[in-house]
């Protein structure tokens, strides 16, 4: 899911984490030479809106040691060796995309916590962003300061302080801290030693069977196109497990919504992988590490506008159970993290409406049920997920979702 073609397969999913004013798709622009805000929309405002993506390769120099993302190196002219390929996940910062940065976490090995060096830290989201990825198990992080070209010495000294203050006790407590200019690319080769020392790739199950998680899905035919010239849908995402090739049947779940005798449900799609994109290249098969876009059979308006996106993909009648109702353990912040006052978070109450987060997937459900430290709800949409998978929990504070806690799906 690269513009250009990378010499391998990206191997790790590096997310950014952090207020919406921390220069986020800056950073990721500055290391991978693309910018992740393609919707309308977010060109408009000049924020992220979904989840971007890019690809980047980092190598190091043979002669003087230099990171960077070229295989000439930028200090000295020296050919520099490949080190591995990384796809950059680019989450929302705003307050009201919290839902929205929660599936994109679930894609992460790794993430940058971008802080800016112009800001108070933490702001709001920088705490909420930091707990979500305790929740969803990142537990490697490299911490950003960002915008040090802009302030003074003595406020850069004043905000790494802070960084420290904010980070101590957290799953980023001994994370390193790169201080950077992302506009002026100022450090960046500091920055992918860094990641390079904190971000192993990860150990992965290609025996398992393959499961794959949608996180965009798209109709990449263009208005007028001819009939006999349209392409089947396509999907994107990243494997958790498993290998997929060009040629094999899937399965993807829960699908779409459907009405029947006025009565609506949900009825998984079957399709065929007819192509793989990994890397910047087309290739036959491709396992876990990276983002990667497939492309279907499906008729392609049912993939269009991001249509598919928290479904799962598997071989047929491989996949987990679908659920229509939820039982959950839960475990509630005590307070609301992402809000500027940090709110009290009150005990959860009957008929009361919950947002939730399981990988890709956001459905919302309506509490049945409450005994003790257990909660059982009926979710308006179905999501496809195993037993001990572990769920974010966010209630309606003002005018937006804020995570309050999380819980672990009982059998």
């Amino acid at each position: 899911m690269s513009q250009n073609p990378l010499p391998k397969q990206p191997e790790v999913n590096l997310g950014t984490l952090g207020h919406v004013e921390n220069g986020k798709s800056t950073l990721v622009q500055a290391l991978a030479g693309i910018w992740t805000a393609r919707h309308s929309e977010e060109m408009r405002r000049g924020i992220t809106i979904r989840v971007g993506y890019a690809d980047a390769a980092f190598y190091k120099c043979t002669k003087c040691g230099t990171y960077g993302t070229k295989a000439t190196c930028s200090s000295c002219g020296s050919p520099a060796e490949f080190l591995r390929a990384v796809s950059f996940v680019d989450c929302p910062g705003h307050h009201s995309l919290m839902v929205t940065m929660l599936s994109g976490a679930a894609l992460m090995d790794g993430a940058l916590l971008v802080l800016s060096a112009t800001e108070k830290c933490p702001q709001p989201q920088d705490r909420e962003h930091l707990a979500a990825a305790e929740i969803v198990g990142i537990n490697k992080i490299v911490i950003v300061q960002n915008k040090i070209d802009v302030v003074s010495r003595e406020r850069v000294l004043e905000s790494y302080n802070e960084i420290q203050a904010f980070v101590k006790g957290t799953i980023a407590e001994k994370a390193p801290i790169i201080p950077i200019s992302a506009q002026r690319s100022i450090n960046i080769d500091a920055l992918i030693e860094a990641i390079e020392k904190t971000i192993p790739t990860p150990k992965r199950e290609a025996n398992k069977p393959s499961l794959m998680s949608i996180v965009r899905s798209f109709d990449v035919n263009r208005p007028g196109t001819l009939g006999e010239e349209i392409v089947g849908g396509v999907i994107g995402g990243t494997i958790l497990q498993g290998v997929f090739k060009v040629g094999d049947e899937i399965e993807i779940s829960p699908g779409i919504r459907m009405e029947r005798g006025g009565k609506s449900y949900y009825e998984p799609l079957h399709t065929k992988i007819i192509s793989l994109h990994a890397g910047g290249k087309n290739v036959d098969e491709t396992a876990s590490g990276g983002l990667i876009g497939v492309g279907t059979l499906l008729d392609p308006s049912l993939t269009k506008a991001d249509s598919l996106v928290g479904n799962l993909v598997g071989k047929p009648k491989n996949l987990p159970p679908v659920r229509e109702s939820l039982s959950l353990d839960i475990r509630l912040f005590e307070r609301a993290i992402g809000t500027e006052e940090l709110t009290k978070v009150e005990r959860i109450k009957p008929n009361e409406a919950l947002v939730l987060n399981a990988n890709t997937a956001v459905t919302s459900g309506i509490v049945d049920m409450i005994k003790g430290n257990r909660i059982d709800l009926s979710l308006k949409r179905p999501i496809c997920v195993e037993a001990n998978t572990r769920l974010s929990i966010s209630r309606r504070i003002g005018d937006s979702w804020r995570l309050i806690g999380f819980g672990m799906v009982r059998s």
